[in-house]
């Protein structure tokens, strides 16, 4: 997509949360592949259970709770890639501000760094439990339905939370627990015309492990 989120509406900048998108329709750009890694949809989480993942960048960690109640198929999926290692090394590809100019999110989890990439396959939706507030992560899409992949994001602020409720179609996972300054420094970084990092912020690793009870 050509089109320069800086001058577009909040609504629409929502609907631009892509994952998977081109103007041409032909396929996206997947992964090469990452030994372990899931090669379809992987199993849900069960009910009730949760996952806490440490997720080291080049700027920090960021600690995210993702709960199955959410979304089990979601969080399933998004569990299993960060555990084969499906996020290492990739960036953060996009970071978005509203047209007031209130924070909005950042985008990542394509191994393209395009933000046209997958994992290779496409999960089901579901529907969205939880509301849209600064801090919480939430799958990223097309207009296309069952069009989530590996791409993810971390709402800004609070005021992100219209546009992304007139659309509503984005899985929310969980949130962030720790490292909300990590967050907020990624937003931070000079970006581009096209609100990409001018320094890519890079996932180095993501540790995941059953919270304490």
């Amino acid at each position: 997509m050509k089109i320069s989120r800086r001058t577009l509406g909040t609504t629409v900048a929502a609907l631009l949360l892509v994952a998977g998108c081109t103007d041409s329709g032909a396929e996206s750009p997947t992964a090469s592949g990452v030994a372990g890694c899931p090669t379809a949809q992987p199993a849900a989480l069960g009910a009730g259970e949760q996952r806490e993942i440490v997720m080291a960048t080049s700027l920090g960690e960021i600690t995210l709770l993702v709960e199955a109640d959410l979304s089990p198929i979601a969080v399933g999926n998004f569990v299993a890639l960060a555990e084969c290692g499906f996020y290492n090394d990739v960036i953060f590809h996009r970071i978005a501000y509203m047209q007031d100019g209130t924070p909005f999110v950042i985008q990542g989890g394509d191994p393209t760094g395009t933000g046209m990439g997958d994992p290779g396959y496409k999960i089901q939706d579901e529907p969205v439990v939880g509301d849209y507030r600064r801090g919480v992560l939430a799958m990223a899409r097309s207009a296309a339905p069952n069009s989530q992949g590996s791409q993810f994001f971390i709402v800004l602020d609070d005021g992100a939370a219209g546009p992304l409720e007139s659309v509503r179609t984005y899985a929310i996972l969980g949130e962030v627990t720790a490292g909300l300054d990590v967050v907020d420094a990624i937003a931070a970084v000079e970006r581009d015309q096209e609100d990409r990092p001018v320094v890519p912020v890079t996932i180095l690793s993501t540790t995941v492990s059953s919270p304490a009870p």
